[in-house]
């Protein structure tokens, strides 16, 4: 006899959010267009359940966004060793040239420019506060464990450093500094109190 929990009927189940997340991130690395229809249709979901668990595209973007950013934040955090300011700048130097060489963010800035760029600057959005949090906590630590004066508070600090990555990496083509990583690093060397 074959036990009720043994035999599994109906339809198998449905991908997860989070295995959705991970394939629109498959679809932003590859440079296709995050599209929560496609998304929806290739994980055999529909599309009312990506709508419910992201909202809009623009969060569902924004979630791929954030998500990988954080998870490249640590990784560089980890790889950088040491302690202090100079940890701390080396690690925000290594992010921002990430950022610059991402083939998949610059295929997003040449294809939807505006929407991407109220995305990852919206202070009411996912990916702005998210990345302030993250360097919040990563100051934090070096503050906590003697290695490092903040010279503001941390997260007044961390949103400044957000802020002018944004207009260093990919906002400010106006006045001549976007992907000016080297002129970035000096600013942030000196939020830092690196001379």
């Amino acid at each position: 006899m074959t036990s009720i929990a043994a035999v599994r009927l109906g339809r198998p189940a449905a991908a997860t959010k989070e295995e959705a997340l991970a394939l629109a991130t498959d679809h932003y690395l590859d440079g296709r267009r995050v599209d929560v229809q496609a998304i929806a249709r290739e994980l055999g979901l529909a599309r009312a359940t990506m709508y419910r668990w992201f909202g809009t595209r623009e969060v569902l973007l924004g979630e791929v966004l954030a998500t990988r950013a954080e998870k490249q934040m640590a990784l560089i955090r980890r790889s950088v060793g040491g302690v202090g300011a100079g940890a701390l700048l080396e690690t925000l130097d290594r992010g921002a040239r990430g950022l610059v060489q991402s083939a998949a963010l610059r295929t997003l800035l040449a294809q939807e420019q505006e929407r991407a760029l109220r995305i990852l600057t919206s202070s009411d959005g996912i990916v702005q506060p998210r990345m302030v949090a993250g360097y919040e906590r990563m100051i934090d630590v070096e503050v906590e464990a003697g290695n490092f004066v903040a010279p503001v508070p941390s997260g007044t600090l961390a949103y400044a450093i957000v802020r002018l990555g944004e207009a260093f990496v990919y906002n400010d083509a106006a006045v001549g500094i976007r992907g000016d990583v080297i002129r970035l690093r000096e600013v942030y060397a000196a939020l830092l109190g690196i001379s």
